[in-house]
């Protein structure tokens, strides 16, 4: 909620939800950058504010904490979660001549982990809230030219 779904300054989830959203209407192929294989670790911005609390609430002893899930999905994987999602039913096109960027980006938070924080969110369930979000606040992007 609340991130930028611009799809020439956004993140890739955002941008995927997008595309996504636009190609369910337009019926035209979801065109993504890469092979799909690299790994990401994705986390709903409310389990990082709840993790900001519980640091505050619990004062916790040191400065610097990783805040994860401690999961990660291939980005194909993503792309089929937000599919799904979204109710898309189309084509995607894997453009392998665009870069995959680096193959895995997983943070270790267990040391916040074993004080006793967790995320609530699971990827699928945080693309649905996100989803939510979007298309309550899709008019907001439409100006946004492909």
């Amino acid at each position: 909620p609340n991130d930028n779904f611009d799809l020439e300054t956004s993140h890739v989830l955002p941008a995927m939800m997008r595309k996504f959203h636009e190609s369910k209407s337009s019926g035209e192929p979801v065109k993504l950058w890469g092979s799909g294989t690299p790994m990401r670790e994705f986390l709903h911005v409310d389990d990082l504010a709840r993790a900001v609390l519980f640091a505050v609430k619990n004062k916790l002893p040191d400065y610097l904490y990783n805040v994860g899930t401690g999961t990660d999905v291939t980005i194909k994987t993503l792309a089929e979660t937000i599919q799904n999602t979204v109710g898309h039913q189309g084509v995607i096109e894997w453009d392998t001549t665009k870069p995959d960027g680096t193959p895995r980006k997983l943070m270790d938070s267990s040391k916040l982990r074993s004080l006793g924080w967790a995320p609530a969110f699971d990827l699928e369930s945080g693309i649905k809230d996100t989803y939510k979000w979007f298309t309550s606040h899709q008019d907001d992007y439409k100006t946004i030219s492909l």
